[in-house]
C-alpha cells in the first residue's frame, strides 16, 4: 500500500532466498547433483516465466482487473480440461460438479470485490473498434496464459511419476536458474531499495534491532511466501496437479476473503453466496461425507458394546 509498485523487488527477494536456502542445504553449494535432469527445469522455468509474462502484458491490452483476476481464478477448470485431455483422465460427477462451484464461488466473490477497471475514461477516448480489437487479444493471451499455467502443473505431475518425488530439489531450481532474469529489473529494483531505506524506523520485537519498516515487512514476506511455496511443492509430489490446483486456489480465496475483512470493505450477500459454493465444492470434492459416515457409525455403536 505504501509503494504500489515495489512487486519486483519482493518477487526478487523471494527466488533470492529460496535460491540460495536451496543451494545451501539441498544443492550441498553445487556439489549434489540433480535427480531429474536439469534440462527439464529449464522448461518448467521457461513456461513459469512465460505465464507471468503474458499475464502481466494483458494488463497493457484494454483488460481490466476484474477480468484478469476472474481469468486466473479459472485456473481450476482448466488444470481438469488437460488433464482430460493429456493424461486421459476421467473424474466422477461430484469431481466435475465440485469444481464447477468452487469456480462459481470465487468467480461471484472476485466478481463483487474488483473495480471496473474497464470504465476508466482514458479507454472512452479511443477508437470503439481498435479498443475491441485490443480487448480480444488480451482475452487469447489470459487464455493462453489460463492453459499454459495448466499445462506447467501436469508437466511436473508427469515429471515426479517418472524421477521420484523431489520437492526441494524442485524448489530451489525453479527459483535458482530465473535468477539471472532479474538483472532486466535491476533499475526498478535499485530504485525501491533506496525507497525502503528511507522509510521510517521500526525496533524488531524481542531482537530490539532497529531498521527501516519496509525492510521489515519485506523480511516477513520473504518467510511467509518460503513457507507457503515449499508447502505447495511437498503437495506437487502427492496429490495430482487438479489436487494441487485446488488447494492454491483456495488460499487465494481465503486471501480475498481475509482482505475484505482485514480492510474493512464491504462483504456483500454475493459474498457470502460465493463462500458458500466454495465450501460446499470443496466438501463434494474431497468427499468429506465418505470419510465421516463409518466415523459416524463407530461412534454410535461404542455404546452398545460397553
Amino acid at each position: 500500500r505504501q509503494f504500489p509498485g515495489c512487486g519486483n523487488i519482493v518477487t526478487f527477494s523471494q527466488f533470492l532466498f529460496i535460491a540460495v536456502e536451496g543451494f545451501i542445504f539441498e544443492a550441498n553449494f553445487g556439489r549434489k547433483r540433480p535427480a531429474i535432469p536439469i534440462r527439464n527445469y529449464f522448461i518448467m522455468v521457461a513456461m513459469f516465466f512465460t505465464v507471468s509474462v503474458v499475464n502481466n502484458y494483458a494488463l497493457n491490452l484494454n483488460i481490466a482487473m476484474p477480468l484478469h483476476m476472474i481469468f486466473r481464478s479459472g485456473s481450476l477448470i482448466a488444470s481438469m480440461a488437460l488433464g482430460i485431455i493429456i493424461l486421459k483422465k476421467r473424474y466422477s460427477l461430484s469431481k466435475y460438479t465440485s469444481i464447477a462451484l468452487v469456480s462459481l464461488g470465487i468467480f461471484t466473490c472476485t466478481f463483487m470485490s474488483a473495480k471496473q477497471v474497464a470504465s476508466d475514461s482514458s479507454l472512452s477516448q479511443e477508437d470503439g473498434p481498435q479498443v475491441f480489437l485490443w480487448w480480444l487479444l488480451g482475452i487469447a493471451a489470459l487464455t493462453f496464459a489460463l492453459l499454459m499455467s495448466a499445462r506447467m502443473g501436469i508437466f511436473q505431475e508427469t515429471l515426479y511419476q517418472r524421477f521420484g518425488k523431489h520437492s526441494k530439489e524442485a524448489l530451489f531450481y525453479n527459483h535458482a536458474l530465473p535468477l539471472p532474469g532479474f538483472l532486466l529489473l535491476a533499475p526498478n529494483i535499485y530504485h525501491h531499495a533506496v525507497l525502503f531505506n528511507q522509510s521510517e524506523p521500526f525496533q524488531v520485537p524481542v531482537i530490539g534491532l532497529t531498521l527501516p519498516i519496509m525492510w521489515f515487512y519485506l523480511l516477513m514476506n520473504v518467510i511467509t511466501q518460503y513457507v507457503c511455496i515449499r508447502g505447495v511443492f511437498i503437495l506437487t509430489t502427492e496429490c495430482t496437479s487438479l489436487t494441487v490446483t485446488l488447494v492454491v486456489t483456495l488460499r487465494k480465496f481465503v486471501s480475498l476473503i481475509f482482505s475484505i475483512l482485514y480492510f474493512q470493505n464491504p462483504f456483500t450477500g454475493w459474498h457470502w453466496l460465493g463462500t458458500a459454493f466454495v465450501f460446499v465444492g470443496t466438501l463434494m470434492y474431497t468427499e468429506v461425507w465418505n470419510s465421516l459416515g463409518p466415523f459416524l457409525r463407530r461412534r454410535r455403536r461404542r455404546p452398545k458394546e460397553e
